[in-house]
């Protein structure tokens, strides 16, 4: 429809669009930097937090699933929480508490404090991803939104280009200082820019356009008209609808296939490297970020192109087929640190690449609070991967003989994401 609008109607609403997008996208896409580096972190940490404290690999694993056991449990009630007191409060709410419980971690001394703080951490942390996908739903229409959550969803690739060598650093040369062990620094310094993003945000940024003073009430005015204009005729838009579309427990399968794998190689790749004979953890964290630079490239590529053809299925499956084949690939070449590079980093551009398109599905065919409890039950049932990931890694780890074998199976649930895509009709999806 936008394309029948007078060539100045459509100018101004693009004026209007990098205006939103100037001030909303740079404080939302730091905040999901320091919201994804939290929730990753403890990886590094791994790497001498279980000698200090007596733990095992099993104990790791079971205290990076109860993050994801407190964050399915809580995440649409979490949304609809938002929905019903505003973005700005809720937003903030969340990245405070999550900030505070993660700097707590470097109190831990038990494998019991560990299962406790990531148990609440999932629970703090609830929400925040799909809540922001929904708050920007109601600012930008469709077309818009692959871009704009590309820019929005760059945080994750890049909590892991700049992650990996922050968290590095931290552990290679604050360890001992004031007494305190490298992963303990890891915690503190990485949890305290979420609480003072989380202030700054409750002070800064508008629930709604209404309540927004920078745009003039003209403006506000043809923002509601493209917004009304562009919302899916005869979609449902009460909460409980949300949760009963069929098309939404799909797009969690869809989202499962990517957490399996995206999970599998943030919590496992820092380990993955070290088996290729590199030790210094500094040296680690580099070679992770490279994964993460492709993954990077790749999300706002494949936005764009989804955007300008308004097409959403084809990107996501033909990315999700090139990931499947570098993971069959994988476990058939030598385990050197350039094949280990070049296959993960193509798996890391193909399915972390789709994630801002995926997320662009749901307010394609909801509305309201429709898509608010859409966007949530999509990613609390995709979270499950976080509960699963780590085990299914270890279970497929012995029983096909190493770690590089396992891979296949999550070649595997790319494959099925991919039939999943396939049933998402077309006319509904591609707008």
């Amino acid at each position: 429809m936008s394309g029948a609008k007078p060539a100045p109607v459509r100018a101004a609403e693009s004026g209007i669009y990098r205006k939103i997008g100037w001030r909303l996208l740079p404080l939302l896409g730091l905040c999901y930097l320091v919201a994804y580096l939290d929730r990753i972190n403890v990886g590094f940490a791994k790497l001498s937090m279980l000698s200090d404290l007596g733990l095992d690999d099993s104990h790791f694993g079971l205290a990076a699933g109860l993050f994801f056991v407190g964050y399915v449990l809580f995440e649409t009630p979490s949304n609809f929480l938002q929905a019903k007191v505003g973005a700005r409060v809720w937003i903030a709410r969340i990245m405070v508490s999550w900030g505070l419980l993660s700097m707590l971690c470097a109190a831990v001394s038990s494998a019991w404090h560990l299962y406790t703080l990531r148990f609440l951490l999932g629970i703090a942390e609830a929400g925040f991803l799909p809540g922001v996908l929904f708050y920007l739903s109601g600012w930008f229409p469709s077309h818009q939104r692959g871009r704009v959550f590309s820019l929005f969803l760059v945080g994750l690739p890049l909590a892991g280009v700049l992650g990996g060598p922050l968290s590095g650093a931290i552990m290679a040369h604050l360890d001992g200082v004031y007494g305190f062990a490298g992963w303990q620094w890891l915690f503190l310094v990485e949890g305290g820019p979420s609480v003072v993003l989380g202030l700054l945000f409750l002070a800064t940024m508008p629930s709604t356009p209404g309540e927004a003073t920078w745009l003039s009430d003209e403006e506000k005015a043809l923002l509601e008209a493209g917004l009304a204009l562009d919302a899916p005729a005869h979609a449902p838009h009460g909460f409980m609808a949300g949760l009963s579309d069929w098309r939404i427990w799909v797009l969690g399968g869809v989202d499962f296939a990517i957490l399996m794998v995206t999970y599998a190689l943030s919590f496992w790749l820092p380990t993955l490297i070290k088996a290729t004979g590199i030790a210094d953890p500094t040296r680690i964290g580099w070679l992770v970020a490279v994964p993460n630079v492709c993954a990077l490239v790749s999300m706002l590529a494949l936005s764009w192109s989804s955007d300008r053809m308004r097409e959403r299925r084809r990107h996501i499956m033909i990315p999700f087929a090139i990931g499947a084949l570098a993971l069959v690939i994988l476990p058939l070449v030598p385990h050197t640190l350039g094949w280990t590079l070049l296959l993960f980093s193509i798996v890391s551009a193909s399915v972390t690449g789709v994630v801002p398109i995926y997320f662009a599905l749901p307010a394609t065919f909801l509305r309201g609070e429709a898509a608010a409890a859409g966007f949530a039950l999509a990613t609390s049932l995709a979270n499950i991967a976080g509960l699963v990931s780590n085990t299914v890694l270890g279970f497929a780890a012995d029983a096909m003989g190493g770690v590089f074998y396992a891979l296949w199976v999550f070649a595997a649930f790319l494959v099925v994401g991919i039939g999943l895509v396939k049933l998402l009709p077309a006319d509904q999806v591609n707008r």
